[in-house]
């Protein structure tokens, strides 16, 4: 007997609508679970490996959505035309996660938490090869300003520098490939199904890796590393959510809030408090993330107004 049409017929992805409040809203939210999740992921840090901590995430992550990756269930979301660049998202996702983790193995929660926030400079380079755009000189200028501040932090060829300092570089590195490609699927592709297939393709590569490093973990490992994963899951849905609702470069910006998350969670937990370098190099990264998104809500403005439409900040 055949199943019913509505059953057989895959669930389209809503509509984009632009919301830019509700879609800060949701950011800020995901401020708070991925402040956890990385503060966690630090704690973790000084038992486990770093790949077998982001086996524990992503194991929860896939665990988290296996309702989703049901045949014949409602929520099935592995039907997509673009298998592809969930793959790649999957990857750049699993890539920012482990590399981020390995550097907070070494340096403190809001160094690495700072460094990492120069993804929004990298979004600028990479969405002209990815999407398209156009990038002016002024977001040039604000883009070296925010790699000013990334010196300012690591302040290379002095004492302080630390090589782990790289890894939270190409962690953000990472995460930029990570914002792109949702950009490029969130009118396309529902939530559940990024989700799902970023949770499998990150379990899938990290799991050949975790058998070279394993360190039987403890209960007290096991239930961090259950917070971990439930934490960075919820985060990263809601990231997702607020591209629904609102531009990258509206949303951007709210997201240096986990700064402080990060910060009064890091004093709490290991007594960690950002030094006057670190602040410094943070306000630099900041400053340039911010005027890079007023620059690019202006670019769209431009574009909506020469198009004929009204513009959804208006």
């Amino acid at each position: 007997m055949p199943l019913p049409e509505k059953t057989t017929v895959a669930r389209k992805a809503p509509a984009r609508t632009d919301r830019p409040f509700k879609g800060i809203a949701l950011m800020l939210l995901s401020t708070v679970f991925l402040g956890t999740s990385d503060v966690t992921a630090k704690y973790l840090s000084s038992t486990l490996p770093a790949i077998e901590i982001t086996w524990i995430r992503f194991v929860v992550f896939a665990l988290i959505m296996l309702p989703s990756m049901l045949p014949g269930s409602p929520l099935f979301a592995l039907q997509s035309k673009r298998p592809g660049l969930h793959v790649l998202r999957g990857s750049a996702l699993l890539g920012s996660s482990l590399l981020f983790i390995t550097g907070l193995s070494f340096l403190p929660i809001a160094e690495a938490s700072a460094t990492s926030f120069v993804a929004p400079l990298f979004v600028t380079a990479l969405s002209i090869a990815f999407l398209g755009e156009k990038v002016g000189l002024r977001r040039w200028i604000a883009t070296a300003v925010g790699l000013f501040g990334v010196f300012v932090i690591l302040r290379p060829g002095t004492a302080a520098f630390h090589p782990a300092a790289f890894f939270p570089i190409f962690s953000a590195l990472a995460w930029a490939g990570t914002l792109i490609l949702t950009r490029k699927m969130s009118g396309g592709e529902r939530p559940a199904t990024i989700m799902a297939y970023s949770s499998i393709v990150g379990v899938v590569i990290v799991s050949a890796l975790v058998p070279f490093v394993w360190v039987t973990p403890t209960w007290h490992d096991i239930l961090f590393g259950l917070l971990i994963g439930v934490a960075s899951t919820a985060g990263q849905w809601i990231v997702v959510l607020a591209f629904r609702y609102g531009d990258a470069s509206v949303l951007a910006p709210f997201s240096y809030t986990q700064l402080v998350w990060v910060s009064i969670l890091g004093f709490f937990v290991f007594g960690e408090l950002p030094d006057g370098w670190t602040i410094a190099g943070a306000a630099f990264i900041v400053a340039s993330g911010l005027y890079t998104a007023h620059r690019e809500r202006i670019r769209r403005s431009q574009l909506l107004a020469v198009a004929g439409e009204p513009s959804p900040n208006a």
